[in-house]
């Protein structure tokens, strides 16, 4: 496998506003930031690459900012306003031609904004509710859209005046009562037109605008809880979905049958991402900790904490450096997990024992009860 394809280090984004790099090699973790008093107005949002070689990452804040991190420097070189808080939180956020950007907010404005940051090129209303923007991996152009009663819809930024696909609502149930939607987050399934959503009410949905039917063309269920995020495995066959309370599994396309599931995870599931070439998957969310597993075995293959409440990943295939505004490592734990395991089947075990304790009657207290029967 070539160097470039390797797994290096992951960043991430957190509720407190601060960019996180972890590398796995070296099982460390640095914090960024370019201010020294935090709040939950620069929560980030989204996180994606400002370009191929992986030289510059983008931020989208929860105050409408869009910050530019220099990966090769260790700082923040860039700031530009693209969007008002008022409009909601950025649902998506994605880099088209050089240095302009496409943010998404939850109101629905979806937006392509000029190099020099003066002002968006193009505007087109995606509706209300929008929970999730993605960017299709092989045409920058091509975008979907998706939120609470807000159906998945496909658009072409070069024709943004009505959108290529519409997703069609579900059809009744077997009451004849109208089936709800919330659309969470969304992905390309590669080497085709189809695309992926998972929902709010624990549904994978397949949809394909090569055809004329505008429903799913595959439907499939996991747990009871909310999905939150998915991922797509690297052949497309399969994916990976999170929901609100943890719970993670990889799901097969083709049947529509869960594969397995990766355990770990004590909260929210915020984002996943599958590496491009080799068999992995990441995870973090609400329990502050980012997990790597294996696809081949479900794995655990590594855990570190990193103490803020995580919104957002992305891996990276070059190694992290560590520059001037790199903050005080925080160290990886990748043994922590075997640690915890250990201890809490022993108070597993304890709570099996206290209660056959209670369930078992004292010494002496069955001839005490015999005694007054016969004395009755």
């Amino acid at each position: 496998m070539e160097e470039r394809s390797r797994l290096c280090s992951v960043w991430l984004g957190s509720e407190t506003g601060i960019l996180k790099g972890v590398s796995l090699d070296r099982k460390q973790a640095f914090n960024f930031s370019n201010t020294r008093t935090l709040s939950r107005d620069q929560e980030v949002r989204a996180l994606c690459w400002a370009d191929p070689a992986e030289s510059e990452l983008l931020l989208g804040c929860a105050d409408g900012t869009v910050r530019t991190f220099s990966t090769e420097k260790g700082i923040f070189t860039e700031a530009r306003s693209c969007g008002d808080p008022q409009e909601g939180c950025f649902s998506g956020l994605a880099s088209l031609r050089g240095s302009a950007i496409i943010t998404c907010a939850e109101c629905g404005k979806l937006r392509v904004w000029r190099e020099d940051g003066s002002g968006p090129v193009a505007e087109l209303d995606a509706g209300s509710s929008v929970c999730r923007m993605r960017q299709s991996p092989v045409d920058p152009n091509r975008v979907a859209t998706g939120g609470k009663e807000n159906g998945l819809k496909i658009w072409d930024l070069e024709r943004p005046e009505k959108p290529l696909f519409t997703a069609k609502n579900l059809r009744d149930d077997w009451l004849d009562l109208r089936r709800p939607h919330w659309v969470r987050d969304i992905g390309f399934i590669p080497d085709s037109e189809k695309v992926v959503t998972c929902t709010g009410y624990h549904q994978v949905h397949v949809f394909d605008p090569a055809t004329p039917q505008r429903r799913p063309v595959l439907e499939a269920e996991f747990g009871e809880y909310p999905l939150t995020a998915l991922a797509l495995t690297a052949g497309g066959g399969a994916v990976v979905v999170g929901n609100t309370q943890g719970d993670v599994a990889v799901l097969d396309l083709r049947k529509g049958l869960v594969r397995g599931r990766l355990k770990g995870a004590a909260g929210g599931v915020r984002a996943l991402q599958c590496h491009a070439s080799q068999p992995l998957v990441a995870s973090c969310g609400l329990d502050r900790f980012l997990r790597v597993h294996s696809l081949e075995d479900r794995r655990p293959l590594h855990r570190v904490y990193l103490k803020s409440r995580l919104t957002c990943l992305l891996l990276a295939s070059r190694e992290l450096q560590a520059g001037p505004g790199g903050g005080a490592t925080e160290g990886a734990e990748p043994q922590v997990k075997e640690e915890e395991d250990e201890v809490w089947d022993r108070m597993e075990r304890v709570e099996e024992e206290e209660e056959a304790t209670k369930r078992k009657p004292a010494a002496g207290e069955e001839g005490v009860k015999k005694k007054k029967k016969g004395g009755n």
